[in-house]
């Protein structure tokens, strides 16, 4: 089973050093069956997108939530994408979150098929975003509409062969 998750270069980099994506337990976000009664008339690739996206929002707000405990960085979101077991793997009923699953183990680097990461040219928006979730978080009409235009970024694809390079860049 495909499933996304979110992530930051710092922990990335974590779990480079350490073999693997963890510790569990591990939210992520995968093509579930309530989301796939949710989009209906989607097929695979439109709703692995979809749990893609909603990897990305969670990538934002772990970018904020790094901000806030004052640790340094780079405003740029990551998903790493991992093919995983599907019994280690737990889908919510929530349907505000028809995506969201969770995952009892830590996932090694072995089972990472891709990152996909902003490019440098949307660390500004990132930024702007990550500084307007609270106020978005309130209602805010303006800053939900900051929030919404880091979506319109789309994250770039990297096969695992060029995670180092992502790091050192």
């Amino acid at each position: 089973m495909r499933v996304y998750l979110p992530c930051t270069l710092p922990a990335l980099a974590q779990a480079v050093e350490s073999g693997e994506l963890g510790p569990a337990p591990l939210t992520g976000y995968a093509v579930t069956p309530a989301l796939t009664e949710w989009y209906a008339s989607g097929d695979t690739e439109e709703l692995e997108y979809v749990a893609l996206t909603e990897a990305a929002r969670a990538s934002l707000r772990m970018l904020a939530a790094d901000r806030a405990d004052g640790a340094e960085t780079a405003f740029r979101r990551v998903v790493v994408a991992a093919e995983v077991r599907e019994r280690s793997v737990a889908a919510g009923v929530d349907l505000e979150e028809r995506a969201r699953v969770r995952l009892a183990d830590p996932i090694p680097l072995a089972k990472v098929a891709a990152v996909h990461i902003d490019d440098h040219e949307a660390i500004t928006d990132i930024e702007a975003a990550v500084a307007a979730l609270p106020a978005a978080d309130e209602g805010d009409d303006d800053a939900r509409f900051t929030v919404d235009g880091a979506e319109a970024h789309e994250l770039m694809w990297y096969a695992t062969q060029e995670i180092s390079d992502l790091l050192r860049s």
